[in-house]
């Protein structure tokens, strides 16, 4: 044994292996690009594209990782998410369908929002494996938390533009390149045509809410409140420089003004519930000054709000209640069609025959608002309820269930914000939907709990 050990040919075999392991390490390039970079994705036009085409080179990479006999690594509790994808899959089977109360239509009129959403979960998939695979080296993971709380100021930086500037918008060098009935389709549009803000009517005018980078001014509340907990983990627990701490210090006070004037309230609703769970978790473990000092922020932030102009936004919005009919007529109908169609719901989101007070009253161009809604268009849950029954929205819930539980006694910094994450995203559920963008944080946000874990054993 010992000759054999010694011969040429063996010992010329033990360095080529270990260069051929070292060849099929994962990269790091494919997150820091997508993070780092999604300024410039917004720009080109590719700030939700870019989640499906980095899915394509990490799981080129996986592939070659588990080529080379390296183990690729799942989630706790991915089982689950695979059901509940093998659900999505089946959906396309209930495409035909037309629910009571629903525009008719055909499977193959459905076919391509049905296909964005399977690609789009697949996809997010292929990032959360991904991320949770590269190694320490390559991604150490306060590069990648600073990296999350970068997008952070990015969120940040988009509702102060989408306030200073409402009406900014521009044509995206892939939008230039995308034949005219393309480029003129509203779905098309809203994923490529970037724009500061959303003008909604609201408070009695046409009022401008923040929504850049993110497209909607919904998707840019539920980011706000995904990415706002790695701002305060890189900008505090990560560092001892005062600057840092001042610079992160003044990022938080200059989001409080888009905060406030997205007039979202579900954007409130989260950050309350997250800071309702830290205050839990922090008291749980006897930390009474971090938790003292979360009671001040939240007291910091309640006098802002009374003292400032900020409270006078806050009391109109909380007063003005336009779509709250339409989202509980939305729900309903969400509701009965799981009925109707309860294992694995009906593959995709319907429109309703008409609006909440008559069959007759419909979308037109003087009032794109009063009628055929989105059933599944208002939250989540409601999404998943509908278009992917009780077999659906059970695997998708339980994923991220299995997951809070496996990582309960995770009470380092970014342990903290990564569960408060995804406990905001169970709150969001009930008024945002999740694709692609805020889904993507999520699972970032598990992928740190995750290496958490693993760098632990």
């Amino acid at each position: 044994m010992t000759a054999l050990a010694n011969h040429p040919s063996s010992q010329a075999a033990a360095p080529a292996t270990g260069l051929l392991k070292r060849a099929h390490r994962l990269p790091a390039w494919p997150v820091t690009g997508l993070l780092l970079l999604y300024p410039l994705w917004w720009a080109l036009g590719l700030g939700t594209l870019i989640f499906f085409l980095v899915a394509v080179p990490m799981l080129v990479s996986l592939l070659r990782h588990r080529a080379s006999g390296q183990l690729v690594k799942l989630p706790p509790g991915f089982l689950l998410w695979l059901l509940f994808l093998a659900v999505v899959a089946l959906g396309l089977f209930s495409l035909g369908a037309d629910p009571a109360g629903t525009v008719p239509g055909t499977a193959a009129s459905r076919l391509v929002s049905y296909t964005y959403r399977l690609g789009g979960y697949a996809a997010l998939t292929v990032i959360l494996v991904y991320a949770g695979n590269v190694g320490r080296r390559e991604l150490p993971q306060q590069r990648f938390v600073r990296l999350l709380a970068w997008l952070f100021v990015i969120t940040v930086a988009g509702g102060l533009l989408g306030m200073a500037a409402p009406t900014f918008e521009f044509t995206a060098p892939l939008e230039l390149l995308l034949p005219h009935h393309l480029r003129e389709n509203s779905f098309i549009q809203s994923l490529v045509h970037p724009t500061a803000a959303q003008i909604m009517n609201l408070l009695g005018g046409e009022t401008p809410r923040p929504g850049a980078p993110w497209g909607y001014t919904n998707t840019w509340g539920n980011n706000v409140c995904l990415l706002i907990g790695w701002m305060l983990v890189a900008g505090w627990s990560l560092t001892r420089s005062r600057k840092v701490k001042t610079g992160t210090a003044v990022v938080l006070l200059a989001a409080m003004a888009p905060i406030v004037y997205s007039l979202n309230r579900g954007l409130w609703i989260g950050l309350g519930v997250m800071a309702l769970y830290v205050s839990v978790r922090l008291a749980l473990r006897g930390r009474l000054a971090a938790l003292g000092l979360v009671g001040v922020a939240g007291i910091a932030v309640v006098v802002a709000v009374a003292t400032t102009p900020l409270g006078d936004v806050v009391s109109a919005r909380l007063e003005d209640g336009k779509s709250n009919g339409v989202r509980m007529y939305t729900t309903e109908k969400a509701v009965g069609g799981v009925a109707e169609s309860p294992l694995i719901g009906f593959g995709s989101t319907r429109n309703t025959i008409g609006g909440r007070n008559s069959i007759a009253v419909g979308e037109s161009d003087g009032c794109e608002r009063c009628g055929n809604f989105t059933i599944g268009g208002n939250g989540q849950l409601w999404q998943l309820l509908f278009a992917h029954g009780l077999l659906g929205t059970g695997t998708y819930l339980g994923f991220f269930v299995v997951g809070l539980w496996r990582f309960r006694r995770d009470a380092t910094p970014a342990g903290l914000a990564a569960s408060a994450a995804i406990v905001s995203s169970f709150a969001a559920m009930f008024w945002y939907n999740a694709l692609v963008t805020p889904l993507a944080l999520t699972f970032l946000a598990y992928a740190v709990l995750w290496r958490n874990r693993l760098e632990s054993r």
